[in-house]
């Protein structure tokens, strides 16, 4: 199943970029979604259930988000959603957007555009030609808002 979606949620893990073999970059996270409703007789916001997503960007997206995305981060995310069914010694399906854009969530903050510059784009995708294997992230101790779990399930 493939259908395109949009969802804002925060990211819920470090992003974890790689370049393959054959140079494409991929930049993989977590997303978190959490529905607040209001509740009149406690007169108080409420977190309703929380959806988990595993978010991929590839090429040149994949080295922008790398670059730019952290846990706790307030986004957009536009993509073809994917339902991948898995077994082992459990079954189980995961539920995976390949973006086709992503973008910080201005509701909650401010962010500056840089423009991509015309060098980028080399085999592992980085302006400066240096070969990446992997990258674990940054490591920045960025926090979602308060009810927003910090970890995958």
């Amino acid at each position: 199943m493939s259908d395109t979606v949009a969802v804002r949620g925060f990211v819920a893990t470090d992003p974890r970029h790689l370049v393959t073999e054959g140079g494409l970059p991929i930049t993989s996270f977590r997303l978190v979604t959490t529905h607040r409703r209001y509740n009149r007789q406690a007169s108080a916001w409420e977190d309703g259930g929380s959806n988990w997503y595993t978010v991929s960007a590839f090429r040149r997206l994949a080295v922008s988000a790398a670059d730019c995305i952290a846990k706790g981060d307030p986004v957009l995310v536009s993509g073809r959603l994917c339902l991948r069914e898995w077994t082992g010694d459990k079954q189980g399906m995961t539920v995976e957007i390949e973006a086709e854009s992503i973008g910080h969530d201005l509701t909650w903050g401010r962010s500056d555009f840089t423009r991509a510059a015309a060098g980028e784009g080399t085999a592992d995708g980085r302006a400066d030609g240096t070969t990446v294997a992997t990258a674990e992230g940054t490591d920045n101790a960025a926090t979602p808002p308060e009810g927003i779990p910090a970890a995958s399930p």
